[in-house]
């Protein structure tokens, strides 16, 4: 991913809690030269200072057979804003666009034992509605394995992060002050957020 040094993110601890907060991710992989994704929400956990990321594809899906075999890229990217010139203290600029964006690299690991299985989707339970687990725990016994068997879990170890976060740094205090504003009272919940982040940059 292109990141200029201005939009660079060096914090991990930073760089994982966005990637918890956004977790609905897109996973990449290529075969015979044709890129194939698919979208998941994953677990990012976070021990000792390494990532790993946890889902699930359906098995009918045939993504999975794939992951063991390359390297895997997972983007995490949610909310971004269209930037007006008219929050610009001159007239001659043109629009831009705010967002972030995390790309983890790393090698995928299917994880076919039954008891795995059921630890990620009791972790995915837990990590998505915790009310639900106590539904799950008193579903029949061969109804769940039933679900368990139509998918496949795995994880990915996370080898290089990127982490990419365009707000304006580039701009003066009263423009980026005024970006801010507009965002803040837009009905689109992604602009808002970009505002929220860029807020937490503001000096």
């Amino acid at each position: 991913m292109y990141i200029p040094s201005t939009n660079l993110m060096n914090n991990k601890a930073e760089i994982v809690e966005f990637m918890q907060r956004f977790s609905f991710a897109t996973i990449i992989t290529a075969k015979e030269q044709l890129p194939v994704a698919t979208h998941l929400p994953f677990i990012v956990k976070f021990e000792n200072e390494e990532i790993t990321l946890i889902s699930h594809f359906a098995r009918a899906n045939n993504h999975w057979k794939d992951i063991e075999s390359s390297k895997v890229l997972v983007i995490f990217s949610e909310p971004h804003a269209y930037i007006s010139p008219s929050n610009y203290e001159k007239e001659t600029n043109v629009p831009t666009w705010n967002y972030i964006s995390v790309h983890a690299y790393g090698k995928g690991e299917l994880l076919t034992d039954i008891h795995a299985t059921a630890e990620v989707l009791e972790n995915t339970i837990d990590t998505y509605e915790t009310a639900y687990r106590k539904q799950w725990n008193n579903l029949p016994e061969d109804y769940r394995l039933k679900l368990m068997k139509g998918i496949v879990a795995f994880q990915i170890k996370v080898t290089d992060l990127q982490g990419k976060e365009k707000l304006s740094q580039n701009r003066s205090n009263t423009e980026k002050l005024a970006i801010i504003s507009t965002l803040s009272k837009s009905e689109d919940s992604n602009e808002r957020i970009i505002a929220e982040y860029m807020t937490g940059l503001k000096p």
